[in-house]
């Protein structure tokens, strides 16, 4: 047991669940030591490692587990309210220095600080004498509440709601119902919906009774999901999901194995439990000879660490479907001997068992990839294959000129077996011949059987595939040869993504295991574009934006001038803006914005919001308010940015905000990044995420978004 001094306090809303010891590497590796049952883990929200605990007895540890299973329950069930209220609880337990329960004056205005509030002394005095009726000297309780809400007063709300309100008291149905339409763009707004809202958000009995929203009960709508950025019609599965897979784009990790670098980091199957329940659903496993006869998952010729490819089985059998439905792609990368190939589909087909795909559909011959509905909760494996009848001359491939170097040093670092570019095997116990002889590999029929709808083929040019290749076979690109292709051939591109599906993965050159924009690629219809999701950042802030909708469930429908293969789009130079749009943004407020810089603890942070948009390259911009001084809390900015986009389809937007700093770089307090359909007109709140892209609740931003068709001049 640690000390007293070096104890750690954890809150429960960093804790997203509780598993027990069988789930745990670290605890199964202590088996001779103590049993299992007496482990558990906790797991926390985001990319923070997970704690292993030992408890003093197998029955301990049940109590442990059942009690801290109740409150993570109790946190992930809260609504905006009680979560604001909790938040409270625990800024008064920070405030209340001497632990008595109440508040005097000399520790709030140190509360305050912590709460980036600098206010008038007098001003705040004058606050915490209207609070404390009780004439303690003293807050308790509700007076701290009082207080609380007298801080937080929105006269920007208040403004709003008089304006639509004829008494300035209330707002009548009616009322309500002019502002859904007028302000909220909600068109098909009913009289119903408008009731359904007031008794949803109307805190007063009375209220509710009566049809009217009081400003407590409006500011409680705006807060809301119904008053988020975010389109709540996007949040379930709302697409069509009978289509072909290369229709889609595929939520899709790269070296999922890893959670550190791509040189010496640690492999672990966290990894793949961590990918997964994010919604990934293609996993990839590279896998080379093991001891004992046992395969191994590991980032090859480099020193990250070794997990048994058996265990990566069991993790994605357990955990494929606890997020999505829609099928998991198993992207394997294998360097293995023939013996331990067969031990691979050996694991492949008695851990899956009936999950794992290994026959076409009904036994069909198949004229086109199934679909995402057709394939639910089913596990496919992506790969090589053997064949027969394809002509030996393609068993070479040349390195393209003027990229040696590149691809050498890609290779020396992924591996020197890189199969993302080797060439194809071509009849059964082929050995492989380059023209580099880099290696002799024979592919295991058992394991090649296993490749049903996605084999792996290299890529030599858009006419060769169109002339060679079927629609079941899929091409890996580096995201630099990727980049050049859609430069060079962006129009090629978008058409044989219509037909075949494509998988994009990071340089060779990341060893830090940083990320590339996926927008980029997303732009020419590339289905599967591989992340470092280890990997905090802008990057995986847009592929987590993109696949919040939908359900969360990893597939996203590709708009329609990607799916038609005589599409004439082409991303670099996108045609005739006939349906583009001016997006006009006023930022208008920010609400308890936290300080994250720990060094810069005694500082009050000078926000700023900063809006980006991605898309096509014409599309990419970005543009910020000015800074407002010393106000985290309340900060008022009310200015207005102006967007024009030529392919509103496949624009993101993320909103950042950022403590101002003119010795140095601006530091990062929150964002959130969406797709441009899914995005809700009128006055929103879009509630910030951490760079994990975990919620700051009640860190927010108030702004009022407004879309034209066409495009127009700048109106801010």
């Amino acid at each position: 047991m640690p000390s007293p001094a070096s104890s750690l306090a954890v809150s429960i809303s960093d804790v997203e669940t509780i598993r027990n010891g069988h789930d745990s590497e670290l605890l199964r590796s202590l088996t001779e030591e103590l049993p299992l049952e007496q482990g558990f883990t906790v797991v926390f929200h985001g990319r923070r490692s997970n704690l292993d605990l030992v408890a003093n007895s197998v029955e301990e540890a049940q109590i442990w587990m059942r009690g801290l299973h109740l409150l993570v329950d109790l946190v992930t069930s809260m609504d905006h309210q009680e979560r604001l209220d909790q938040w409270l609880s625990d800024w008064f337990q920070r405030g209340d220095k001497n632990q008595d329960g109440k508040m005097s004056f000399q520790e709030v205005q140190r509360l305050l600080h912590l709460m980036n509030v600098e206010m008038d002394q007098e001003y705040a005095f004058s606050l915490f004498q209207a609070a404390d009726t009780s004439q303690s000297g003293t807050l308790e309780g509700e007076e701290f509440v009082e207080f609380y809400k007298a801080l937080t007063k929105r006269a920007e709300v208040q403004e709003l709601f008089e304006s639509f309100s004829a008494d300035g008291q209330k707002l009548t149905l009616l009322e309500f119902l002019d502002f859904l339409r007028e302000e909220q763009k909600e068109r098909d707004c009913t009289s119903e919906l408008a009731l359904e809202l007031i008794d949803r958000y109307e805190p007063s009995d009375s209220g509710k009774l009566r049809h009217v929203l009081s400003m407590d009960g409006f500011l409680s709508y705006l807060c809301s999901k119904d008053g988020d950025i975010f389109n709540p019609a996007c949040l379930p599965i709302y697409q069509d999901m009978t289509q072909p897979l290369n229709h889609y784009f595929i939520c899709s990790s790269h070296n999922t194995y890893l959670v550190g670098d791509q040189l010496c980091g640690q492999s672990s199957v966290e990894g793949y439990i961590r990918a997964l329940k994010r919604g990934c659903r293609c996993v990839e496993v590279d896998v080379w000879d093991g001891p004992s006869g046992e395969p191994v998952v590991y980032h090859g010729h480099t020193l990250t660490s070794r997990i048994l490819f058996k265990d990566v089985v069991a993790t994605v059998a357990q955990y494929a479907f606890q997020t999505s439905d829609y099928p998991v792609i198993l992207s394997l990368e294998t360097h293995c001997s023939w013996e331990q190939q067969q031990t691979m589909a050996r694991h492949l087909t008695e851990i899956l068992g009936e999950q794992l795909l290994s026959t076409t559909l009904d036994g069909v011959l198949p004229t086109q990839l199934p679909s995402p509905e057709e394939l639910r909760r089913k596990i496919l494996v992506k790969g090589k294959k053997l064949t027969l009848e394809e002509d030996l001359e393609y068993e070479e491939e040349e390195v393209e000129p003027g990229l040696e170097g590149e691809h050498e040093s890609e290779l020396a670092l992924e591996s020197q077996f890189e199969t993302e570019s080797e060439p194809e095997p071509q009849e059964q116990n082929l050995q492989i011949k380059d023209k580099k002889k880099k290696s002799k590999t024979i592919l295991c029929p058992a394991l090649s059987s296993l490749v049903i709808y996605l084999k792996s083929v290299s890529f030599r040019s858009f006419t060769h595939s169109k002339k060679h290749y079927h629609f079941y076979e899929i091409s890996s690109f580096s995201e630099t040869k990727a980049k050049r292709l859609i430069k060079e051939a962006g129009n090629e591109f978008v058409q044989h993504n219509t037909w075949q599906l494509s998988r994009v993965y990071p340089s060779g050159l990341r060893t830090d295991s940083s990320n590339y924009n996926p927008q980029e690629l997303w732009n020419a219809g590339c289905q599967m574009v591989a992340m470092n999701m280890q990997t905090a950042g802008l990057e995986m802030d847009i592929c987590d934006g993109h696949f919040r909708q939908n359900g969360g469930c990893g597939y996203v429908l590709k708009p329609d001038f990607l799916r038609d293969n005589q599409s004439s789009f082409h991303p670099e130079r996108p045609i005739s803006p006939f349906k583009a749009q001016t997006l006009l943004i006023q930022v208008i407020s920010g609400q308890q914005l936290p300080k994250l810089n720990k060094t810069k603890e005694g500082s009050i942070v000078d926000p700023l919001v900063k809006v980006q948009i991605f898309g096509v390259r014409l599309d990419t911009a970005r543009q910020e308010t000015n800074y407002v001084e010393n106000n985290g809390f309340n900060p008022y900015w009310g200015q207005t940015l102006c967007f024009r986009v030529l392919v509103p389809e496949l624009a993101m937007l993320r909103f950042v905000v950022m403590d101002y700093d003119w010795k140095s770089r601006n530091d990062f307090i929150g964002q959130y990044t969406l797709p441009w359909s899914c995005m809700q007109q009128g006055y929103r709140h879009i509630h910030l995420l951490s760079k994990d892209g975990i919620s700051l609740c009640p860190a927010s931003i108030f702004v009022y978004i407004c879309i034209r068709e066409g495009l127009e001049g700048d109106e801010s």
